[in-house]
């Protein structure tokens, strides 16, 4: 029976020639690609700490590029703890041959990401510029889109102004409760000459209170409507009814084959201030001569940012939000059934009737200049058309127009047009893949890292490793190997036509094989009994 079974050498046995680690690394294994890449990158001119260290004294530091190499393995394989990857160090042989028998601490793995930030970001730019040099990335068709992800930062030590001033009131009122009833029981008790002692209810209310001012005198003092203690730069964001601390990650993503070329972390819960930076971020990448269109939901819509997009010559397919609905489902006539005429500078209403221009005007916070036109009572008061235009109690009715209508009008002229509207279908399958990826391949829903800036340089590693997976699938690890070698030798454009090539022959393979599979399909489906 003993010799049905493969037997193991025995764990004390001595082999007379030992093999070598490298042996159980084939050459097709990532961990390659990740140490030949790590390796030509210029570590001092990035900027990564203790680079450019020269210690005569005392233990010799790690090399960035060590911790570097650590941390994409890591990300690569869903491993963003730096505890768990000194365990990988231990145990796994591709982090063994990576590292090359080192084992720095999970504390020297933890500071490296938290003082590195800066250079992170700088080593995803320098690897889409890469990108961009093997014509991987045209910048012709690029599109953005935002995520809210879970911050490393505490629910519990979250101070909101709405919820202490709330707070504050329900507190005094218990107070004022309290101390009315203490008063009727001292009237009751004054025969007997004798006061209550204090109460400790009423102690510890005023302590919550005064807990609360301090709370509130913060937020005021700061400018802000809230404030978390674990990490200040986190905010509450709200998703179809669900709220937590956040931070909003950007990407841009470029059509050709889906790389990301530009990443943002800003904390505000929504995305109305972010088309023009991340336009802009996308034309350093691309550049001036690159005609870039970029494509958008309606969730960037903003007057303002399509002025500034026109003014920097980009062009932004953006959906204009439907805001007249909320009005529509309550019966009446939104803004979109009154006509402006322009010559005379006035609405007409759906009765015909006219709406003139008034002396008021407000600024709002962005600069822009709004106008109001009003019909009169008179004139409203004797409209047939009266209960679907105003409420009951209104006097008139009133009309908005901004400085920028014209602008709003044309682009809105624009959204309906047919090319258009295949862009913006289109847009979904363009950037939703890579946050696809992110989350569901690669394991990422949340920063482990506090702080905006830090933040910063975790999402730039987690962009870098998407592309870089993304690269690797695209033109497999042998091609990619000898692009890092032609990179080093300077021969980059020699490399090219084979990366073309490479790609146009597996896409008429899986053409082919695709193909193939619908005419079985087809044939089973149709065959005659």
């Amino acid at each position: 029976m003993s010799n049905m079974y493969k037997e193991g050498e025995h764990r004390k046995q001595q082999m007379f020639f030992p093999p070598s680690i490298d042996e159980y690394v084939n050459q097709d294994n990532p961990v390659r690609a990740i140490e030949d890449y790590v390796e030509l990158l210029d570590m001092v001119e990035l900027g990564f700490t203790k680079s450019a260290l020269n210690s005569a004294d005392g233990q010799p530091a790690y090399h960035p590029k060590l911790l570097l190499k650590i941390y994409i393995y890591g990300y690569l394989n869903k491993i963003r703890s730096s505890r768990k990857l000194e365990q990988e160090i231990k145990r796994n042989i591709e982090m063994m041959w990576l590292c090359a028998g080192l084992i720095p601490s999970s504390k020297t793995i933890s500071n490296f990401r938290k003082e590195n930030a800066k250079p992170l970001k700088k080593v995803f730019r320098e690897f889409v510029l890469l990108c961009k040099e093997l014509e991987l990335i045209t910048g012709e068709l690029v599109a953005i889109d935002g995520a809210f992800m879970r911050a490393n930062a505490s629910k519990n030590q979250l101070i909101s102004k709405k919820s202490v001033v709330k707070d504050l009131e329900k507190i005094d009122k218990k107070i004022e409760a309290y101390l009315e009833t203490m008063a009727f029981e001292d009237n009751q008790n004054k025969k007997e000459k004798k006061l209550k002692p204090p109460i400790n209810d009423v102690v510890k209310m005023k302590k919550r209170k005064a807990k609360l001012d301090k709370d509130l005198a913060l937020l005021e003092e700061m400018g802000v409507t809230q404030y978390n203690r674990t990490d200040p730069n986190a905010k509450i964001m709200r998703k179809y009814g669900y709220s937590q601390l956040s931070y909003n990650s950007q990407i841009a993503v470029d059509n050709t084959y889906k790389f990301i070329v530009a990443t943002e972390i800003t904390p505000q819960g929504n995305d109305m201030q972010e088309l023009h930076k991340m336009a802009m971020e996308t034309k350093k990448v691309v550049g001036d001569k690159v005609d870039t269109t970029i494509v958008a939901d309606a969730g960037y819509y903003s007057a303002n940012e399509l002025k500034k997009c026109q003014e920097d010559k980009i062009e932004v397919i953006v959906p204009v939000p439907n805001t007249g609905k909320v009005q529509k489902d309550k019966g009446f006539y939104s803004k979109d059934d009154f006509t402006y005429d322009k010559e005379h500078n006035h609405y007409i209403c759906p009765n015909q009737q006219i709406l003139t221009q008034t002396k008021s005007s407000t600024v709002r916070n962005n600069n822009i200049r709004n106008f109001f036109y009003k019909a009169g009572s008179k004139t409203c008061n004797t409209c047939l058309l009266r209960n679907k235009c105003i409420p009951q109690k209104t006097a008139c009715k009133t009309v908005s127009r901004t400085e920028l209508a014209e602008l709003v009008e044309s682009h809105a002229s624009q959204m309906k047009t047919y090319g258009a509207k295949k862009l913006i279908k289109k847009r979904g399958s363009i950037v939703e893949h890579p946050f696809g990826t992110i989350k569901q391949s690669l394991g990422w829903t949340h920063f482990l890292v506090r702080g905006y800036e830090k933040v910063e340089g975790e999402n730039a590693l987690i962009m870098f490793t998407y592309n870089f997976r993304r690269l690797l699938n695209l033109i497999g690890i042998a091609l990619f190997r000898k692009v890092l070698i032609a990179l080093k030798d300077g021969n980059i454009d020699d490399i090219k036509a084979e990366i073309v090539a490479y790609i146009a022959y597996f896409r008429f393979y899986f053409l082919y094989i695709f193909q193939t599979m619908n005419l079985v399909r087809f044939r089973k489906k149709n065959v005659i009994i």
